[in-house]
């Protein structure tokens, strides 16, 4: 034990090296923390895998991993989509460019599990509503590699 106390044991936290020995496997004590970073939302915690040597953070993993934006942006702009907001409507409303907003829903449709979950636990939104969301996301995708295909003269 040194000056500070004894460390902080990670129990949630696990390795998302899918070639690690500990892939996905909590509270071995393998991970250990490697100090912090400051983002628009607060602070983020770094972590290296002791099995491989790894390093990630809390947000691996997830919708707002390497995003230069507040979750609370994002989070509002799923919101506005949910409540029948155009995407340039909601580009509009918070600042952003229509193709940031849509990247940011396509980064919310590869974690549509995660989303789910956190929609639904802390937004108060219905199964219904979800589903709408995500039948959006899949047209403007769709959309967007019509687009893409059209204009490298394979359409």
């Amino acid at each position: 034990m040194g000056k500070r106390g004894k460390a902080p044991a990670f129990e949630n936290v696990f390795c998302p090296n899918s070639d690690c020995m500990y892939f996905q496997k909590k509270g071995i004590g393998n991970i250990v923390a490697n100090g912090t970073y400051s983002t628009l939302s607060g602070k983020v915690r770094k972590y290296i895998c002791r099995g491989c040597g790894r390093v990630f953070n809390d947000r691996t993993g997830t919708v707002f991993f390497d995003l230069r934006t507040s979750d609370e942006k994002v989070v509002m702009a799923l919101k506005l989509l949910l409540k029948g907001m155009s995407v340039r409507g909601i580009a509009e409303v918070l600042e952003s460019k229509p193709d940031t907003v849509l990247r940011w829903l396509g980064r919310a449709a590869e974690h549509s599990k995660q989303v789910n979950d956190f929609l639904l636990r802390n937004l108060k939104i219905s199964k219904v509503e979800l589903d709408e969301l995500w039948s959006f996301v899949e047209k403007k995708q769709l959309r967007q590699w019509q687009r893409k295909r059209a204009k490298s003269g394979f359409g």
